[in-house]
């Protein structure tokens, strides 16, 4: 089990100590990638990083793109929201800059 993360099309954030990030879809979801997450206390924020197994890494620039509004659980409310790129083949991303997010 790993805290891992997946974003579906409508732009729901789910988060969950799984095996595989295919765990965390539900029934008509459409995965747009995902990774794993966790919580840096000194920084007070929510740090994304990595890529799915099952379905690559975020798809940020198409989420942007799309105006997806990102719906994050409301637990997370007032925390930054960042995901560190690989630094080669990924950007880091200032999600709650870049987007906008809804607590659910």
């Amino acid at each position: 089990m790993a805290q891992k993360f997946i974003i579906t099309r409508r732009g729901l954030l789910r988060m969950g100590h799984v095996m595989m990030h295919k765990d965390l879809l539900r029934h008509g979801d459409a995965c747009m990638g995902g990774g794993f997450w966790r919580f840096d206390p000194v920084g007070a924020r929510l740090e994304l990083s990595g890529a799915s197994y099952d379905f690559g890494p975020p798809m940020w620039e198409w989420l942007i793109d799309s105006g997806v509004t990102l719906k994050v659980p409301r637990q997370w409310q007032g925390m930054a929201i960042v995901y560190v790129g690989d630094g080669v083949s990924e950007r880091s991303v200032a999600v709650s800059q870049e987007m906008t997010v809804e607590y659910v």
